[in-house]
């Protein structure tokens, strides 16, 4: 199996409480958070990653250097912000799998990829969207499926008592944004335009979820993985 993880972001909601670094690179129980993140692929049976870089990247490419791992690790830097969807499609341009697993690289979540991999093949979807039901949460738009997991509309932030958010793992076909311009944003306007067209799926997972896009998750998430790990 083959990733990419977006690992560009800069983590500006985060800055109260860690340093300039890319979010990805946010020390959690001691380890960057990125450490996690392969870690889960490597045990979950992942040959090939791709690291989709841009602030900072020095910073990722100098741990990389001394972090043991079975994983073959390619690192693709963006010369100028590409936005989620060029960001994707620069990383897709050199991947070899007919079918990618794109990761959130400031998110965590457990899932059974082959069980992912077969939906997938089944609904002959174009990308899929791996969702995660929460309760009482407002920083997350509300995704919506029919009956046949087909993705149906996304909605806007606000509060909901519960519902699915986007999980921040996608299962995408390798060439799926090849006719897309090199900068664009993944969630408008290639997201909104497939589920326009009823080839985008969502995955239900109930595994362990955590985004660490804000201070408050950022350290509960210092408590989980002590015990996670």
């Amino acid at each position: 199996m083959e990733a990419i993880i977006l690992a560009g972001g800069m983590g500006t909601r985060l800055l109260s409480v860690v340093s300039d670094v890319p979010k990805c690179m946010a020390p959690v129980a001691g380890k960057p958070f990125l450490y996690y993140l392969l870690t889960e692929l490597e045990t979950s049976g992942f040959q090939n990653v791709i690291l989709a870089l841009g602030y900072k990247h020095e910073t990722i490419e100098t741990w990389l250097k001394n972090y043991k791992t079975k994983l073959k690790i390619k690192t693709i830097v963006e010369d100028t912000p590409l936005g989620t969807g060029g960001a994707i499609k620069l990383a897709l341009s050199h991947a070899t799998k007919p079918f990618v697993y794109v990761f959130n690289g400031d998110s965590y979540l457990t899932l059974d990829y082959q069980a992912l991999m077969k939906f997938h093949a089944e609904k002959k979807a174009s990308a899929t969207i791996v969702l995660k039901k929460m309760f009482n949460f407002d920083r997350y738009g509300k995704v919506e499926i029919d009956g046949n997991a087909q993705i149906t509309c996304f909605g806007e932030k606000q509060y909901c008592e519960s519902g699915f958010i986007n999980g921040g793992v996608y299962l995408m076909n390798r060439n799926i944004l090849e006719n897309f311009p090199d900068k664009f944003s993944l969630e408008k306007d290639f997201f909104e335009q497939e589920a326009s067209k009823g080839y985008l799926f969502g995955f239900p997972a109930d595994g362990y979820f955590i985004d660490i896009g804000t201070p408050e998750d950022y350290l509960q998430a210092q408590e989980d993985f002590v015990e996670k790990y």
